[in-house]
């Protein structure tokens, strides 16, 4: 899956306040069982978004305008916890989400977000308030990672985030587009070794 650098992007923010949204409502079990990525956005949160019949629960806030078109959410803390289902960050992905914020994220979904391109940002409980009010509103903010700040209609806010997270985010690479930042020290290296062995048989 392509991933698309972030740079600075707007949009809608839906709001999920729960505390300990886990992997399962995230992206249930049953969408784990393709032979490729694709139709996970039909997975995402989808005993959430759909009654038993495949109906859309209109109560759930992405079946709702504007927020089935956000690009961001805002949640309580812990986010991404249980399994460490990879698939749940590519639901996400497909669904058009770039960023998710909130307080505290599970580890390891916290680190697949940064290898698949979703920007995950650890925020004060003040800026989750704040952005709360604003995604109730209904109006667009702005995240620019080069900045390293939310703009809302209710004033900014900072974040902080590691340099080689920001790094891999702008320039859209994986880990293994990471690695090949370094393809001619890793050549080079090569070169050396293979020279090495055969002058040493």
């Amino acid at each position: 899956m392509p991933i698309e650098p972030f740079e600075c992007v707007s949009g809608f923010i839906a709001a999920l306040p729960a505390a300990n949204i886990d992997t399962d409502i995230i992206m249930p079990k049953t969408f784990l069982k393709g032979i490729d990525r694709s139709g996970l956005e039909k997975g995402l949160f989808h005993d959430l978004r759909f009654d038993e019949q495949g109906a859309p629960r209109q109560e759930f806030v992405l079946n709702q305008s504007p927020w089935a078109n956000a690009a961001f959410l805002v949640t309580g803390g812990n986010f991404g916890c249980g399994s460490s289902r990879e698939h749940a960050v590519w639901g996400l992905r497909q669904f058009g989400i770039r960023a998710i914020i909130a307080p505290s994220f599970a580890g390891i979904f916290f680190d697949n977000c940064a290898r698949n391109g979703l920007l995950a940002i650890e925020a004060e409980n003040e800026t989750v308030r704040m952005l709360t009010e604003q995604a109730a509103s209904g109006t667009k903010i702005t995240i620019d990672l080069e900045t390293q700040t939310i703009e809302t209609e209710h004033g900014a806010a900072g974040f902080e985030i590691s340099e080689r997270r920001k790094f891999m985010l702008q320039k859209g690479l994986d880990a293994v587009g990471m690695t090949l930042q370094w393809r001619n020290e890793i050549e080079a290296f090569q070169t050396r070794y293979l020279g090495a062995r055969a002058w040493l048989a």
